[in-house]
């Protein structure tokens, strides 16, 4: 069932203070090799997470950098429009797109994000897969408005993973969550496809290389 109206209004109320409740239970460790959380404010970053570690991301931004201001890229689903309001409570905006649907468009308002002095936050292989999958629109967002790519990631001493498609990770409480911010990461201009390719598998593969838990 699509949650609408009053339905919609009722979950997102109990969701953040849900999230809120989970989020005290867990023991955070931060592992900054970019050392994002002391980065000058006028400098502006592409963070990238795999959607899968999506879940406690609004939480870790306003506790690791409650002064930078960021907008994140979320579908244009309906329930998109859920998660969106939803991160808005922890003062994060939203643009609606994807790689499927309004990306294009998406891609352009981000750039125009990032020129007005905000972050961006993208789950690279969503909202549909494949997991792990690099996503072009990264490397077009990155080459056009010229800004380096942060790795964000997160991996927990104890889980609970989804039947979905990318095996949607939720911590258990009272479990250790390791957050790393690492890079910065910067994309190279590309003339041809076999070049852009290339491009986009080394950025890939550099995000892989932080997962110890697929």
């Amino acid at each position: 069932m699509k949650l609408q109206g009053w339905r919609a209004r009722l979950a997102i109320a109990l969701a953040y203070p849900l999230l809120e409740l989970w989020a005290r239970t867990l023991r955070f460790e931060l592992d900054d090799r970019a050392g994002f959380v002391d980065l000058r404010l006028d400098q502006k970053v592409i963070g990238l997470l795999w959607h899968n570690r999506l879940f406690l991301l609004p939480h870790v931004t306003r506790k690791y950098v409650p002064k930078r201001r960021a907008v994140a890229l979320i579908s244009a689903s309906r329930d998109g429009e859920f998660l969106a309001d939803l991160v808005a409570r922890f003062g994060v905006e939203a643009v609606r797109g994807s790689s499927s649907r309004k990306g294009a468009t998406a891609i352009l308002q981000l750039a125009d994000k990032i020129r007005a002095g905000m972050d961006v936050a993208i789950t690279p292989d969503g909202p549909r897969g494949p997991a792990y999958e690099l996503g072009a629109g990264t490397i077009l967002l990155a080459q056009k408005s010229q800004t380096p790519v942060l790795f964000m990631h997160m991996e927990y001493s104890s889980c609970w993973r989804l039947k979905s498609w990318d095996h949607f990770i939720l911590p258990k409480p009272f479990s250790t969550v390791r957050v790393i911010y690492s890079g910065l990461h910067h994309i190279s201009q590309t003339s041809t496809d076999s070049e852009f390719e290339a491009e986009r598998l080394r950025l890939q593969n550099a995000m892989m290389d932080l997962v110890e838990r697929r």
